[in-house]
This record gives structure tokens, C-alpha cells and sequence, in this order.
């Protein structure tokens, strides 16, 4: 029977930096169920106040302390959480502390400073690189492929596209992606338009049940969906990359996440920002 235990991020801006901290430490924990629920814009003790009685009702019902994980950063709305009845992770007080005795200067203590637009340059970056993917999906603008920095090649449903947006908005990476066809398959190489991008290619992958799955949810009882179809289209286009010298990843069991960082890094490419 899994331990099931409810989950609170708070933050006095959007909650990214503590649901993306604590969802890190809480995939340590196969067999517990976790019910998450983010609670932003803390940034009066009325809010903070409200947002203990939350939680404190939510031990009430469920007789288990909640996990808060939080990066509030004001002292006084920090102290108001701290209060309630949930196991009270600060990540804040947990770094912010050594970092000013190291560097021997206080903190700014200002909200939002994680993801806030602090460098506008940067942020134009990212802008462009999602324009560029959008405007370079499914095989869409192919001209324009000198100007990107990788191109992603699969069959259908393997993750193309998210993995593209999200190479754009946390890396800046020009990312565009080509579909595998069925007519690429049968002529057994490479479509001709990207043999002069060779260089930028990198494929992926999925298992056949899962693609199955993936496809049925999109078009079910068909031919597209079908597995042996699928087989058909996994194996072939993992030929194609073998013969062409194609990285590639198998997308099931990663995360986006992790897929978009293994292309990163086996593309040897660099981020625009930090």
C-alpha cells in the first residue's frame, strides 16, 4: 500500500522554483502517492495566513503532516508558514544562509528574482527560439534549417515537438524537427532536403507499445495506430539512423526534461542563457 501524503509549494511569486525543486526530491520516493497543490502570490500575511489554515486543514482531514516546500522570501510571511502544521522545507533558508556567510553580503531578499526578466537579452532569446520552433514544426519552413542548431527527426508521435519548445525555452536552443513518413521509410534513406543538414540531425525514438497507446488516443482503430504499424515504423526509422550515423534517444521511459539536456549535450550544443 503506497504512502499517500499531500504536498503544498508555496511562494510568494509563480511556485516554479518550488515545485521544480520539490518535485526533484519527491521522484526519490517511488512508492509514496503525492498529491500536489501550488500555492502562489504570497506576498501578504493575510495570504500567508490563509494559506496555513489550508494546509492545516488539509492534516486535519488527512491526519498526516502535509510536506510544504517553500521559497518565500520575505522573513515575516517565512515565519506565518513555518507555523502550520506541515513539515515545513525552506529552500530559501537552506541555501540563502551560507551563501551570505561565504560571500560576507546579505541577500537582496527580493521576490520573483528566479524567474524574473532580469536579463532582457536573454528573455528576447528565448522569444526567438520559440518563434523559430512554432514556425519550424512537422516539416514546416524547411528553408530556414541553415539557421538552426538542431534539427529532431522521428516518426510521429515520439516527442518531437516538445521537446523543440522546450529546448527554446529553457536552453535558447534554434530547434526544428522533420517527420519520418511512411514514404521516407519504404525508400530506406535519408529525405534529400535534410542530407545537406546531416550535421544537425538527431533522432527519436519510442517503444511500440507505448507509440501504440500514444496514437490510439489521437486516432483509435486505425491503420496509424495499429502495432503493426507502429513496430513497422519504430524499427525502420531506427535503421535509417543506424545506417546514417544518426544519434538518436528512445523518448518512453525519459522525461522531457531529461531528453532535451541528453540532446544538449550529445549534440555538443551550447545554452544561450543561464
Amino acid at each position: 500500500m503506497p504512502v499517500k501524503r499531500s504536498v503544498f509549494f508555496v511562494s510568494d511569486r509563480t511556485g516554479i522554483t518550488a515545485e521544480t525543486l520539490g518535485h526533484s526530491l519527491l521522484t526519490q520516493f517511488d512508492s509514496a502517492d503525492f498529491r500536489h497543490e501550488t500555492l502562489p502570490f504570497l506576498d501578504s500575511e493575510d495570504k500567508a495566513a490563509k494559506a496555513v489554515a489550508r494546509i492545516n486543514a488539509c492534516a486535519e482531514e488527512e491526519g498526516e503532516k502535509p510536506i510544504v516546500f517553500s521559497t518565500l522570501v520575505q522573513d515575516n510571511l517565512r515565519d506565518i508558514v513555518m507555523r502550520s502544521r506541515g513539515l515545513y522545507l525552506d529552500f530559501f533558508e537552506a541555501f540563502i544562509g551560507p551563501l551570505e556567510r561565504e560571500l560576507d553580503l546579505k541577500s537582496s531578499h527580493t521576490a520573483g528574482r528566479a524567474h524574473g526578466m532580469a536579463n532582457s537579452q536573454s528573455y528576447t532569446q528565448r522569444i526567438d527560439a520559440m518563434n523559430f520552433a512554432l514556425a519550424n514544426d512537422d516539416g514546416v519552413n524547411t528553408h530556414t534549417y541553415t539557421r538552426a542548431d538542431v534539427i529532431l527527426v522521428g516518426v510521429s508521435r515520439s516527442g518531437k515537438t516538445p521537446t523543440c519548445l522546450y529546448l527554446a525555452l529553457h536552453y535558447g536552443v534554434f530547434a526544428a524537427n522533420y517527420p519520418i513518413t511512411e514514404e521516407d521509410l519504404e525508400k530506406g534513406g535519408l529525405p534529400e532536403l535534410l542530407l545537406h543538414h546531416k550535421a544537425k540531425l538527431y533522432g527519436l525514438t519510442i517503444d511500440p507499445d507505448r507509440l501504440e497507446q500514444i496514437r490510439n488516443e489521437r486516432r483509435p482503430d486505425s491503420r496509424y495506430a495499429s502495432i503493426r504499424q507502429v513496430r513497422y515504423e519504430v524499427s525502420r526509422a531506427e535503421r535509417l539512423f543506424q545506417l546514417n550515423q544518426v544519434p538518436f534517444i528512445n523518448t518512453t521511459r525519459s522525461s522531457i526534461e531529461e531528453i532535451a539536456t541528453t540532446i544538449l549535450y550529445g549534440a555538443g550544443l551550447k545554452r544561450r542563457f543561464f
